[in-house]
Parts: structure tokens; sequence; C-alpha cells
């Protein structure tokens, strides 16, 4: 008889020893599955009455009303910076997949554009910068939430995303089974392996790694880390997983904020990451859909 304890051991999903884990295998025996999430975000001047946003966002992402300063930093991702990050993806031939708040998609419809053009995936990313999910919410305000920002998302792309990514890892004990019964098929905020896993929801919701360790916001905003040293934890993860992946593949992650990464004194770290990423031949580039996809047909 199984006994449940509070901690690692609940009803989302049952504890998996790294050694007990069944090998996953991925396609031309890939020892790494690398996927981009390109962060598609809007702040809202003027969030909704007891919204929620992290708390951990300091300085002139603080709580200051109305926050003309932390719009501005948005805005210069979504007018310039994205384009930095479109380039250095195009040149190494890598498609994204966008996290996107609803609100973004509705105010600028020339990035969908965009981002459609090139093949890229969207995923459902909340409804703003600033408003997140949390307990403090009834459960009939988080499934409205959730199922307008998926309809939002369809509408302005004409994509239905397939898959969730919470604002800043926003989430209830409910938030998962939710997203099942809206029909998502994976999320991605779980940091707690290093491949995918299907959870305990009806039907089974597939969380993929959100490896919020070498999250660019995590290290260089929240953690103040320097750009080289930044760069070079990236990279050393993905080189120890890389070894790892010869007897079990593995899930490596990057994640990308334009209103961040970038900035001109920034970019280049970036593409320091992305090339070192392709010089590998025997690693698997997909979005987390296709990723999905190969784990519904292969690993269910």
């Amino acid at each position: 008889m199984t006994v449940q304890r509070e901690g690692i051991d609940h009803q989302l999903y049952r504890h998996r020893p790294k050694p007990a884990a069944p090998i996953w295998l991925l396609p031309n025996f890939a020892r790494v599955a690398v996927c981009i999430f390109l962060y598609f975000e809007c702040f809202e001047l003027e969030p909704v009455q007891d919204s929620f946003r992290d708390p951990r966002f300091h300085s002139t992402m603080g709580n200051l009303h109305p926050n003309a300063r932390s719009h501005t930093l948005f805005e210069y991702g979504n007018r310039v910076g994205i384009f930095r990050l479109l380039k250095a993806l195009d040149r190494q031939g890598l498609r994204a997949t966008v996290a996107a708040n609803a609100q973004a998609c509705q105010k600028y419809p020339y990035l969908v554009g965009e981002f459609s053009r090139r093949g890229y995936e969207f995923a459902a990313h909340g409804s703003s910068a600033n408003a997140m999910i949390t307990s403090r919410m009834s459960e009939a305000d988080q499934r409205a939430f959730i199922l307008n920002s998926i309809e939002i998302v369809t509408q302005e792309t004409g994509q239905r995303p397939r898959g969730w990514i919470g604002q800043d890892y926003g989430e209830s004990t409910v938030t998962p089974f939710q997203l099942a019964e809206a029909g998502i098929e994976y999320v991605a905020d779980w940091g707690n392996d290093d491949r995918p896993y299907f959870m305990r929801t009806t039907p089974p919701l597939l969380s993929i790694p959100n490896q919020a360790e070498w999250d660019d916001v995590q290290m260089v905003w929240h953690r103040q880390v320097s750009l080289p040293d930044y760069s070079k934890t990236v990279q050393s993860a993905f080189d120890v997983l890389y070894d790892e992946g010869k007897s079990s593949a593995a899930f490596f992650g990057i994640h990308l904020h334009p209103w961040l990464m970038g900035w001109p004194h920034r970019i280049g770290y970036v593409e320091a990451i992305l090339e070192r990423v392709m010089t590998k031949s025997d690693v698997w580039h997909a979005t987390a859909g296709v990723i999905a996809d190969h784990c519904l047909r292969n690993h269910s």
C-alpha cells in the first residue's frame, strides 16, 4: 500500500528517482531534446484590481503605481529587443515555442505575424506579465482566467495553444487539473526533472521541465548573476545533460525574455549559448508541442 505524504508524494505525480525512470528515447537516438522558449509578454500600466504579480521583482520593477518604468522596459523588448533574438534564432535555423500573454497577442499583431511566418508554436502564458495565477483566486476565477487566456491566444494567432506556461510559474493546487480539463496537453511550469513525465490528471497532462536554474530572468535579474557567468552556466548545464544523454536522453530548455536579453550588451551572450548547442550533431531541436507529440506516441 502506498502512503501519500505532504511534499514529494502527492496526487499530481509520484516521486520518481532518476535510476528508476524509464529510458527516454528520442528521434535518431539524439542525446538531448533542445527547446527554445521565447517569452511574448506585455506589462499592464494599470493592472486589474486584486491581480497578483511576482513579488520578487524589485527596484524599477517594484510596486510603483503607475509603473511607467517597467512598462517602458517591456515596450523596448517588444519594439526592439525581440528582433535581435529573432535574428539570432534565424541564424541557427531554430524554431521557438512562444509563451504568449493574451494581451500581448492583442497589442502586437505584427509580432504575432513574425512568429507565425517562422512556424513558431504558441503556448498560452496567462493574461499579462503582472497577473499570475495564485491560490488567492477562487477556483471559478482561475478556470475563467485559463479559458479566457486560451481563447484570446487562439483568436489572435489562429492557433489553439496545446501548452500552458504559467506567468512567473504561477499555479495553485488545482491548476494542472483545470488545464487538462481545458484541453491543454502539456505544462511547462515544473522544474523537478530532466525529462518530461505525465501527471495524474484526466486526461494525463505532460509536464515538460521548466529548468529555472538557468532561466535568464531568474539568473540575470533576480540573482544578478554577471552576463559571462550566465552564459557559462547555461552552456555547462547543456554539456552535463549532453554527456548524461548517452544512456537516456535529457531535456534542455533555453528561456529568453526580449525585455531582458534583447539589449545590445546582452544579445552576444545568447548567441554564444545557441552556437554552443548547435555544434552538437546528435541533438534534437524541437518545439514543446513536437516533444509532447513524441511523448504521447511513444512514452504514454
